[in-house]
């Protein structure tokens, strides 16, 4: 499927648009393919777009000072990934966004998101949305990180993705999880067992 198909077929989830309004909104976008272990956006970046996934596997991270990585988000086929408070803020990025995977994604700059917000109340509606469930997403992780331990963290994980535990590398699984590599093989032992 070609990238501008997969983008309206994701936009027409919540926004009804016409031919006409979406040909003009996906001419916003720029397509980029970008290579395994690149960097998109480094701590410190200026940050003016956000990605939205159409191919291969991104992933949001923070590395603490006694560099540690805490996985934030990966972001799969139609996912978007950005460091969002830097692209709202208009402060230095804090996060890296690199690639999983070789990926080809669609980059969308903020002015002209904002732009389209303002012309097509539907290209609106979809961003709220989406804006909607991105926040009640994170909201159940950090609950799941309350309430569950790491057993119960990675069942999450295999129920809501379970293409993603084939995607990427268990070293990467195992830090979103907030877990050791050697926790996260005893934890797929036992499931397999």
């Amino acid at each position: 499927m070609q990238a501008a198909e997969i983008l309206k077929q994701h936009l027409l989830k919540t926004a009804t648009l016409t031919d006409e309004q979406f040909d003009y909104i996906f001419s916003h976008f720029r397509p980029i393919s970008f290579k395994k272990g690149q960097v998109i956006i480094s701590p410190g970046d200026k940050v003016d777009a956000e990605y939205f996934v159409i191919s291969g596997c991104l992933k949001s991270f923070y590395m603490n000072d006694d560099l540690k990585m805490f996985i934030l988000q990966f972001a799969m086929p139609t996912w978007w990934a950005s460091d969002y408070n830097a692209l709202f803020y208009q402060v230095k990025a804090t996060i890296t966004v690199d690639c999983v995977t070789d990926a080809e994604v669609l980059c969308l700059s903020s002015d002209d998101r904002e732009k389209l917000c303002n012309e097509i109340h539907q290209f609106e509606r979809f961003f709220r949305w989406r804006t909607n469930k991105g926040y009640v997403a994170a909201h159940k992780r950090l609950l799941s990180f309350m309430d569950n331990d790491a057993k119960g963290r990675y069942e999450d994980l295999l129920r809501l993705y379970p293409e993603l535990y084939n995607m990427v590398p268990k070293q990467l699984i195992a830090a979103y999880l907030g877990v050791s590599r050697e926790t996260l093989s005893r934890l797929n032992y036992k499931r397999h067992t």
